[in-house]
């Protein structure tokens, strides 16, 4: 997974890694107000705290400031994540926390999250490319927990059912945000947690019927 190179006219690594940080924290909001393509990158250096000019030392295209965005929204969740891990744990209550540890790492990222799951496809080429390896990584680490508990007798799916319970893992949080406005009205992020855990991993608790069965096959 090669990383896409943004020019920088700065050598002074620290300085790029500081001025990077305040640049994504101002794209956040302003994305988050008003889209990728209405915001200017003039309102990015504003809101940034610097001159247009000093933007383009840190940038090469309003493009780089949203795969930025989009890579350090991820590497900041994978981060958190792994701080909420309790090692200790195992088997299905492994489980169940890694699958918690992640939504609230969401909550805890959420506007940072929306704008990366709305913007990234105005991404193209080798920075859509990567963005999305990077979201395959977070599947595969859902991938491997849900593995780990198949193995130890507390699940059982075939790998079609394992790739698509990663997947619904992984919107299940995005859900969170891009469905904020009505989901968090409804639940707090503890009830969300507990009902997203009971129906990811024993479903709609359907009541079986010969007539249902017969449905179902």
């Amino acid at each position: 997974m090669k990383k896409k190179q943004v020019p920088s006219m700065v050598k002074d690594q620290r300085l790029v890694k500081k001025r990077r940080d305040q640049i994504v924290k101002a794209a956040v909001q302003l994305f988050n107000k008003k889209g990728y393509h209405k915001t200017t990158t003039r309102e990015v250096a504003q809101e940034s705290g610097f001159s247009i000019g000093t933007l383009y030392e840190y940038i090469g295209s309003k493009e780089d400031i949203l795969y930025l965005v989009c890579d350090s929204v991820y590497d900041e969740v994978v981060e958190n994540w792994a701080q909420l891990m309790d090692e200790n744990l195992h088997g299905l209550e492994r489980l169940k926390q890694v699958i918690e540890a992640y939504f609230r790492v969401v909550n805890d990222l959420q506007d940072e999250v929306l704008v990366m799951y709305q913007e990234s496809k105005s991404l193209s080429g080798e920075a859509l490319n990567y963005v999305l390896q990077k979201e395959l990584k977070m599947k595969a680490m859902f991938e491997k927990e849900l593995q780990n508990a198949i193995d130890e007798g507390y699940l059982s799916l075939t790998k079609e059912e394992l790739d698509l319970a990663c997947h619904n893992i992984l919107v299940a949080g995005h859900m969170w945000t891009f469905r904020r406005w009505v989901v968090q009205r409804e639940y707090t992020i503890d009830q969300y947690c507990k009902l997203q855990l009971r129906q990811l991993l024993e479903g709609f608790n359907l009541q079986t019927s010969p007539s249902v069965e017969k449905e179902l096959s």
